[in-house]
């Protein structure tokens, strides 16, 4: 039993993981800047809800990948997220496909010490404009650990519901130091109807009640920090940190106070790192959202074994 267990929490998170390279790229622009609706070649986006679902490679591009292998040319590998390069524009065409504002046009990919050029008439495959493998690993993992620690309880099933959308908010955050609210809202209503749900059933291990309490403690913390230093502590924080305490305090305050403490740990171990490898300054700002729910993973594995 445990091992279809670990087997569901890692097919679910390889495939909720692959569709979260396309919504953080649509998610990753800048404060004010509405969301991105075409890939980095001006394909518009289309799929199962508006778009927002699908692979890191929209449907045009991917056919041209195909056709690219099919008359044997070689697919560029993937580059960093945030370094997308144009897709070429077709023959007898000058106008350049359009790139999305705060990105830059990368020289093309080598192979080697030679640059990779297309054979024939075919043109370049075009880049996925997201890191394919990344995203769905740190998914897969996170569920793998989450079965692993829980075991067959009802709870369970609300960590690996919450678990994707987390990992999508972090690697946005990562991007572009923000976390948006059509995101951090929903999920903050969602850890309290899953666990609700949870709480309904038996065998649980632990309290919707104490779950509620720990979200409006930790939120009004960081609202403090907020308040305190607007500079230092983003308002996305704060409403993130709601759904980190609903997740903490289902075990206890505890874990509660583990998991909080440890995002702050993380985070300030990885600005240290920084420092010390001279990349940033004492005043360098970092994205925080990844450390917060790494603490709190790291609380709710923790909570999960002890119960």
């Amino acid at each position: 039993m445990d091992l279809v267990l670990l087997a569901v929490a890692a097919v679910w998170g390889g495939a909720t993981g692959l569709l979260i390279p396309r919504a953080a790229y649509r998610f990753a622009v800048e404060p004010e800047e509405p969301w991105r609706t075409a890939c980095p070649a001006g394909h518009a986006f289309t799929g199962p809800f508006g778009g927002w679902w699908g692979p890191a490679r929209c449907t045009p591009c991917a056919s041209r990948v195909q056709a690219s292998v099919r008359y044997g040319d070689e697919a560029e590998a993937p580059v960093a997220y945030g370094e997308e390069t144009e897709a070429p524009a077709p023959q007898g065409e000058e106008t350049e496909a359009p790139v999305p504002h705060g990105d830059k046009a990368d020289a093309p990919a080598r192979h080697g010490d030679k640059a990779d050029a297309p054979h024939g008439d075919q043109p370049a495959a075009p880049l996925p404009y997201a890191p394919g493998t990344l995203a769905p690993l740190v998914t897969v993992l996170a569920c793998l650990a989450l079965a692993a620690a829980t075991g067959p309880r009802p709870e369970l099933a609300a960590w690996l519901l919450l678990a994707p959308p987390a990992v999508l908010l972090a690697t946005v955050d990562r991007r572009v130091h923000r976390l948006p609210d059509p995101l951090t809202l929903p999920l903050a209503a969602a850890a309290v109807l899953f666990l609700g749900g949870a709480a309904l059933l038996p065998g649980n291990a632990g309290s919707w009640t104490s779950g509620l309490l720990g979200g409006l403690v930790l939120g009004g913390f960081y609202l403090l920090l907020f308040l305190i230093n607007p500079n230092g502590m983003g308002f996305g924080d704060v409403k993130l940190a709601l759904t980190l305490g609903v997740a903490l305090g289902w075990y206890g305050w505890e874990v509660l106070f583990l998991g909080g403490f440890a995002g702050f740990l993380f985070g300030a171990a990885y600005g240290l790192g920084l420092v010390l490898l001279r990349r940033a300054g004492r005043k360098t700002g970092i994205p925080f959202g990844p450390f917060m729910i790494a603490g709190a993973l790291t609380g709710v594995l923790l909570g999960a074994l002890a119960a």
